[in-house]
């Protein structure tokens, strides 16, 4: 079975995560298959997009064992997400369960977000050793603002979608037996509207929001890469693997 399905139905896209065993973890063929869903243009009749998740987790970031046999390099999760958020058509995230580091930002990068209140959000990368890019930084920044985002990336603790919801970070909240309910009046009052408007209006936010692509961050992507390298990188993915403390030694 696919790890990620698929399908365009009337009005509406409908994307699902479906790999449930292991928390809908993003391995290299699923962001492949969200960057193809994303990327494939919609046809006349499509007017929103919906990203749901299998199970009781919305997703619980890449997968860190192929990551750590992986562990130089920049993952391919950055064009999967800009696909997502220049998608041409609004996009509703459906999160019943827990968003952390790549789910995180995989909810963040949508129009949407329809969440649980069970729902907790987070990026624990500071936790295994790891920095985020430039590109999932600066959705954070846009999103939450630079106090929360100190919050998120420099703690690395979950924060429940309850907090987020009244901190205007997420939409939508709902009681767990209620998300899909909600969501699906969401979707249902968006292809409800003219099309080209929704069109038009996605275009102008995303294309207003990109002033930050334009500021020079060489150096910073250095800087993050040699933390991707480091041993205390290998450490702690290896640590969160084996479910024990992890060791640092700041090399």
């Amino acid at each position: 079975m696919r790890k990620v399905l698929w399908r365009a139905e009337g009005a509406v896209r409908h994307v699902l995560l479906n790999r449930t065993a292991k928390r809908n973890a993003l391995d290299a063929e699923m962001i492949a298959d969200l960057h193809a869903a994303f990327t494939e243009p919609p046809s006349p009749e499509e007017r929103v997009a919906v990203l749901r998740a299998a199970g009781p987790v919305f997703c619980a970031g890449l997968d860190l064992k192929e990551r750590a046999e992986r562990p130089q390099g920049a993952s391919p999760i950055e064009a999967m997400l800009r696909a997502i958020e220049v998608y041409p058509l609004p996009v509703v995230a459906v999160v019943q369960g827990d968003a952390i580091a790549g789910g995180n930002e995989l909810a963040l990068h949508c129009d949407f977000v329809v969440a649980s209140r069970g729902a907790r959000f987070g990026m624990s990368l500071a936790q295994l050793g790891l920095a985020p890019s430039w590109f999932l930084t600066k959705k954070l920044l846009e999103v939450a603002g630079p106090v929360l985002t100190r919050k998120i990336l420099l703690l690395g603790d979950p924060i429940p979608a309850e907090r987020l919801y009244d901190l205007g970070v997420i939409s939508h909240l709902a009681e767990p037996h209620d998300v899909d309910r909600v969501a699906d009046a969401i979707v249902h009052r968006l292809a409800d509207n003219a099309p080209l408007s929704l069109r038009a209006m996605k275009a102008l936010i995303v294309r207003e929001m990109a002033f930050r692509e334009h500021i020079a961050h060489d150096d910073i992507d250095r800087m993050v890469e040699e933390v991707r390298r480091s041993e205390d990188a290998q450490e702690g993915m290896a640590a969160r693997l084996a479910r024990r403390r992890p060791s640092f030694r700041g090399r």
